[in-house]
C-alpha cells in the first residue's frame, strides 16, 4: 500500500461562501495531506479556493495503485461536498490526479 497526494479540481458555480468552505475543510480533514511529508514540506491545504470561485481538494490517499488513489480521493471529496450541500450541479469537479507520493510511508 503507497500513500498518495492526489489533487482533485472543481469550480464553485454559485454563492459557497467562508461557512460553506469552512465545514468543507472539516470535512477534509480526516484525508490531510498535511499529514504526508510532501504535505509538510510544501504545506499543502486540504482545500484551497480561488477568487474566481475555483478551487482545489488535495487528499492524502492509502491505495495499492495511482487509478485506485484517483477513483477513491474523488469519492472522497463528491461526498465531503454532498455533505456540506454542495452537489455536483453547484461544485462540479475535475479529474483526479496524482500530485505527489509520500516518501516518508
Amino acid at each position: 500500500m503507497t500513500t498518495y497526494v492526489i489533487s482533485v479540481p472543481g469550480t464553485f458555480t454559485g454563492a459557497a461562501g467562508q461557512e460553506t468552505q469552512s465545514e468543507l475543510a472539516r470535512a477534509l480533514r480526516p484525508v490531510d495531506p498535511h499529514q504526508t511529508h510532501m504535505g509538510n514540506e510544501e504545506d499543502l491545504d486540504a482545500l484551497t479556493v480561488n477568487d474566481d470561485g475555483t478551487f482545489t481538494v488535495r487528499l492524502r490517499i492509502d491505495a495499492d495503485s495511482a487509478p485506485e488513489a484517483e477513483r477513491a480521493a474523488r469519492s472522497y471529496a463528491e461526498s465531503a461536498l454532498n455533505a456540506v450541500g454542495l452537489d455536483e450541479g453547484s461544485a462540479p469537479l475535475g479529474p483526479a490526479a496524482v500530485t505527489g507520493i509520500d516518501s516518508a510511508g
